[in-house]
């Protein structure tokens, strides 16, 4: 088989002045983009660099350069642009790299032409050994986050790309826009050797434009601009960009006449999904692949497509699923992983769960070290469920556990403004469609997702399954429960239902029974307002200062609960010193920040709250002097989980917005921190309730809270949008 650079070569003589590379300002055609990387070649053996870490966002430089790495022998090692600086050391260490390039100028790199800059690198004497042929080490996260170098031959490579390029003659593609970072072994070989061997035009643009951050983070609106305006034949997509494109086509809002292409991969894809996209004309083509193998295996194509499959294996692999239903590939695997003794020829042990039918195509069921087995022996894969709820929820992500359970649980995370009751009814439409034994008995919703700084996901965005298993009591602490399995019917009002009649826990019957008045408070419009940009210095002081005039009674209020509760709550009154020790102050952090936003603190001190705080701390100190003292912690249900789910996140956005410094949100972030501890332990605390009537009450509080407290955040005064005011009063 001809090298790559062999294969090039050919494509060059044939379509010499066809555009092969284009960027946002400039375009290469093939022959100018063969005498670059050509050029570049060169320099490299006058360096005499052996291992190179290619660096950079996507730009026709970053392909200039790893052509001329391929056309030089020399071992390309990519460098992701979301991996830490850390997981960066480690690479750089464990490959022995003699120099960085960069595509676009950078610190202590001297240019050396076509928009490549490099920098010399000690020699490291910690660097792992090579199995000989290496010619590109590519770096996975891995899920403890500590980055793996998978070492492959030229030859590998360009078996991967002649497989693909025999199973796509038959599909006309001629522009490819790489969405995805060129360092994504999947991107680097499918999006770009790939289209450039088929005599095609690569297009690269700054993932930023193309409104792609980090390893994960995706602005819907810059992508769709960018596919209008690039008009490509072909893409290479992950589950969370198939979901948003569709959403996108099936508001009209992007445009599908050019598509032809676009596979979707490194992850489960609900068939479900990819019907919707067919629908409205986005062709989406489920593929399975790893590093270890080049990264494609298998690949479902126009006129050899399967629902619920990855597709045929490619030509040039042979793939089996042993008894143990894993699956195992052999004919194009790895040299081995960077540091290792060489790997051994025969199968390769994918770790993937699958099956195969009597046509050969394979069907990829979950990871085997993720498998879910329930109390009744059923075995579920985690990743199919996690699936279907991204599908049925529209959630940005979905982690499903629940070993040794009888039935498996979730947490989703779902950043839009639906209610609590609408997730629900959805939830309730999934769980009819799926088989008994996996459907959900409880779903924890959250709005923050969960985040690489976190631990629980890794630099590619896969979830960190451990961790987040590690983690499961403060995640659910930090959520809103929503029970599928109640024991109540649901439409049931609390004033028919004597609490103890539901076999669940009281906290967990609290944070049900509240759901319907929670809502009132997620659904405020400054929430979306902040999330739209649209939030002003007078919002936020305006809701410092309510925070001040119902904080400055929490300690008299949690002293007044603990002098009226009875002896059988001795208990409780014990918890309220902790809290009180805790709280004792709070309300002179929220003055020092309203005077670091400019504000007349001892103005505030001694002015009127709005009519709803007003009204909120009256009937807190009414229903202790008056009813059952424990209604004083249906205050405490309402504003630290609301303080753990909003207090963070807006903060970050309002000061990003704003400007302010950090001494104007030591409220906001103290919150956001400390109340999820004390969630935890006021979740303890709950359970350990059981008088009936304290429990009503407590149930009774927080929903008067909840709309009270609500009532206040509707009336935030917001800047207008465009001619409509937007200033909203509930």
């Amino acid at each position: 088989m001809a090298s790559l650079p062999e294969q090039f070569i050919e494509v060059v003589a044939r379509h010499p002045e066809r555009i092969a590379l284009s960027g946002p300002d400039e375009q290469l055609n093939y022959r100018q983009l063969h005498q670059a990387a050509a050029s570049l070649a060169g320099q490299l053996r006058t360096l005499g660099v052996t291992r190179i870490g290619l660096c950079g966002d996507n730009t026709p430089a970053w392909v200039v350069a790893d052509l001329a790495c391929l056309m030089a022998g020399v071992v390309c090692v990519p460098v992701p642009v979301f991996f830490s600086k850390s997981q960066t050391e480690h690479l750089i260490q464990q490959a022995g790299l003699d120099a960085l390039l960069f595509s676009a100028e950078a610190e202590q790199a001297e240019t050396i032409g076509h928009g490549v800059w490099l920098r010399q690198l000690p020699v490291s004497a910690t660097a792992a050994g090579t199995p000989e042929h290496t010619a590109k080490i590519t770096f996975t996260s891995g899920s403890t986050g500590t980055p793996k170098g998978v070492c492959l031959s030229a030859q590998q490579m360009a078996a991967t790309v002649g497989a693909l390029k025999q199973r796509l003659q038959g599909v006309e593609l001629q522009q490819h826009l790489c969405i995805l970072p060129l360092a994504t072994l999947l991107e680097n070989i499918a999006g770009v050797y790939l289209p450039l061997l088929m005599g095609a035009t690569v297009t690269v643009a700054p993932l930023q434009t193309l409104g792609m951050t980090g390893s994960s983070g995706l602005d819907l609106d810059p992508l769709v601009a960018a596919l209008n305006r690039y008009q490509p034949h072909s893409l290479i997509l992950v589950p969370e960009l198939a979901m948003a494109l569709v959403k996108a086509a099936e508001q009209g809002r992007l445009a599908t006449g050019s598509l032809r292409f676009l596979a979707v991969g490194g992850g489960r894809v609900s068939p479900d999904l990819l019907a919707r996209g067919q629908a409205v004309g986005l062709p989406l083509f489920e593929g399975y692949g790893l590093s270890e193998c080049g990264s494609v295996v298998a690949l479902n194509i126009p006129g050899a497509a399967r629902d619920g499959t990855v597709g045929l294996a490619l030509d040039h692999v042979q793939v089996k699923v042993d008894h143990a239903h894993r699956i195992l590939v052999r004919g194009n695997t790895h040299l081995g992983y960077l540091g290792d003794e060489r790997k051994a020829e025969g199968w390769l042990d994918t770790g993937d769960l699958g099956a195969l039918d009597a046509e050969g195509y394979l069907a990829v069921n979950g990871r085997a070290k993720n498998l879910i087995i329930t109390s009744f022996g059923r075995n579920i894969s985690p990743e199919w469920l996690e699936s279907e709820l991204i599908q049925a929820l529209g959630a940005a992500q979905a982690v499903v556990f629940g070993d040794g359970e009888p039935r498996p649980s979730a947490l989703v995370v779902i950043r839009d403004s639906r209610s609590p009751d609408t997730v629900h009814d959805a939830l309730i439409g999934l769980n009819a469609g799926l088989p008994d034994y996996a459907r959900l008995q409880a779903v924890y919703l959250r709005r923050q997702p969960l985040t690489q700084a976190q631990g629980y996901i890794t630099a590619n965005g896969r979830t960190v399954r451990h961790r987040i298993q590690t983690s499961l009591p403060a995640l659910m602490a930090d959520a809103f429960p929503l029970f599928m399995t109640l024991s109540v019917p649901r439409g049931t009002s609390t004033k028919q239902l004597t609490p103890g009649d539901s076999n669940m826990a009281f906290f967990d019957q609290l944070q049900s029974e509240t759901a319907q008045a929670r809502a009132h408070v997620t659904n405020a419009p400054v929430i979306q307002a902040i999330g739209e940009g649209r939030f002003g210095l007078e919002g936020y002081t305006w809701f410092l200062t309510q925070a001040y005039h119902h904080v400055k009674h929490t300690v008299p209020l949690m002293m007044a609960c603990g002098g009226r509760l009875p002896e059988r709550l001795e208990f409780v009154r014990k918890a309220l010193v902790e809290y009180i020790e805790e709280e004792y102050g709070h309300h002179e952090w929220i003055l020092n920040d309203l005077e670091a936003c400019g504000e007349d603190k001892e103005a505030i001190r001694h002015g009127q709250p709005d009519t709803s705080i007003e009204l909120m701390v009256a009937y807190l100190y009414d229903r202790i002097q008056r009813g059952n003292p424990a209604a004083f912690f249906g205050m405490v249900q309402v504003l630290e989980g609301t303080s753990i789910e909003l207090a963070t996140p807006l903060g970050e956005a309002i000061q990003k917005q704003l400007g302010l410094p950090d001494q104007a949100f030591s409220y906001l972030y103290s919150h956001g921190a400390l109340d999820q501890e004390h969630f935890e332990f006021f979740r303890n605390l709950m359970n350990d309730i059981t008088d009936p009537d304290d429990q009503m009450a407590i149930i009774e509080a927080a929903r008067m809270v909840y709309r009270l407290y609500g009532d206040m955040l509707h009336s935030i005064p917001l800047p207008a949008r465009g001619k409509e005011q937007r200033h909203e009063a509930a």
